[in-house]
């Protein structure tokens, strides 16, 4: 199955998912090492100052030739995917990601490997899983 990993930068179970989906035989995308060669997007690319940026800044950065090769990179990372796998805890991003993806039809699966405070809206998609063995399991009786 190929899957997209939606995740954070500062979530340090992101690279041990993508290696235990890859090792289980599924192609993966990774937004930390995307498949056109680069280090995947940071705002810092931009702007070291990225931080402190106005709402007309951030407006402006989201046309920048690195934004725009990021997001393109990322979202053909989506459509190409047969199902997303969300890895908590994470933010606005991979929220955003795991909706589009689900109203695109396709599956969504929740991973949290530590505790996290529950969220109803979790319920439309595919599974909550805290194993990612049973999670690997579960994606092995999906087809596409």
């Amino acid at each position: 199955m190929k899957i997209y990993v939606a995740s954070s930068w500062r979530n340090p179970y992101q690279p041990q998912v993508v290696n235990a989906l890859l090792e289980s035989g599924h192609e993966v995308y990774d937004f930390r090492n995307p498949p056109n060669g680069s280090k995947g997007f940071a705002w810092s690319d931009i702007d070291k100052d990225w931080e402190n940026w106005n709402t007309a800044q951030y407006n402006e950065a989201l046309t920048n030739p690195v934004a725009i090769d990021g997001f393109n990179s990322d979202f053909d990372g989506m459509k190409w995917a047969d199902a997303c796998v969300m890895v908590l805890p994470c933010g606005r991003s991979a929220n955003t990601e795991a909706g589009w993806m689900k109203g695109a039809g396709k599956n969504v699966y929740v991973f949290s490997p530590i505790k996290q405070e529950p969220e109803l809206m979790y319920k439309i998609h595919d599974g909550i899983f805290d194993d990612i063995n049973i999670l690997i399991a579960e994606l092995s009786t999906v087809s596409t």
